[in-house]
């Protein structure tokens, strides 16, 4: 089961139902509360620093696993946009890019103490860089041991659906309270879904463990629609399907920017990561990766 939509959401300590006067709303570090920085943390680290990393000629980086078109492994080789990324990262330092594919924790937090600073509490290893990492101000607030950069691509909300089922209008999320609708369980597309006009729209939402097989009920007609990150209902596209992105009425969270995470303690690293992902943004290397697995590009606002 993949959380990881929904843990962005959570961790940003953010509703989905959008709130007119957020507190942060002028100051996102007004309710900052400094945390104690791990300066002893574990050594346990595939080099630290980033003239240890040009000298053993690797660096590991922290991608999710099964989460096509992102970053999965087929027959035991990376593959997705975020390895494509990373590739380009390790490239532009001038050494080799490792992968160690992770589950989600319990939420964003988790992820980053695991992968980054601290390691997991059982086996695990900490990455140089942790990939498709959501940014926001006020995490970034609350979250000192890590770097937040290198923002590479903004990640909307979607709906796929048959073509066939909606031949003059295509569906919006009040349709949903007669049509049913796959989303990936406890996603945020499933949170929005089943809290919005009151919970009138839960007994027509169909939850599967992951986009594919949400994706994939909408393709044999399991369902009529499908919600979720549009990259990932792009991925699993198939003949007879629409896609579009409505207006979502209440949604706070439709929207937002990726980038990735580095441990704050290797700041000359931050920086070369961010400028080797800038300079695949300018001469257009990243919204080609997104071109080459069939899927639309939309750059970060920056």
């Amino acid at each position: 089961m993949k959380l990881f939509s929904l843990m962005m959401a959570l961790s940003l300590g953010v509703g989905l139902l959008a709130d007119p006067a957020p507190v942060w709303a002028n100051d996102p570090c007004a309710d900052h509360v400094p945390q104690a920085r791990p300066q002893n943390a574990s050594r346990d680290i595939v080099g630290q620093e980033l003239d240890q990393i040009i000298e053993q000629g690797h660096m590991l980086f922290a991608v999710y696993e099964d989460y096509p078109p992102y970053s999965w492994e087929d027959g035991g080789q990376p593959r997705g946009v975020d390895v494509e990324i990373a590739r380009l990262i390790a490239e532009y330092i001038g050494v080799e890019a490792r992968f160690n594919f992770v589950a989600a924790a319990e939420n964003l937090d988790a992820d980053l103490r695991n992968n980054l600073w601290r390691g997991a509490l059982i086996g695990g290893r900490i990455a140089n860089v942790m990939m498709r990492v959501p940014y926001d101000s006020a995490f970034a607030c609350r979250v000192e041991q890590v770097v937040f950069t290198g923002q590479y691509q903004t990640e909307t909300i979607a709906i796929a659906y048959r073509a066939e089922a909606y031949p003059e209008d295509r569906p919006v999320p009040a349709y949903f309270r007669f049509d049913t609708v796959a989303v990936e369980n406890d996603s945020i597309a499933d949170f929005y879904l089943s809290g919005l006009a009151g919970g009138q729209l839960g007994a027509n939402i169909r939850r599967y463990p992951d986009m594919e097989a949400a994706m994939g009920a909408l393709a044999t007609g399991e369902v009529k629609a499908a919600m979720g990150p549009r990259a990932q209902l792009e991925h699993g596209m198939t003949e007879g399907l629409g896609l579009h992105q409505p207006p979502l009425p209440g949604f706070a969270v439709g929207t937002w920017t990726l980038g990735v995470g580095v441990n704050h303690r290797y700041r000359p690293l931050a920086y070369d990561v961010d400028d080797a992902i800038r300079a695949a943004l300018d001469d257009g290397r990243i919204a080609g990766i997104y071109e080459a697995y069939g899927l639309s590009f939309l750059p970060p606002d920056r």
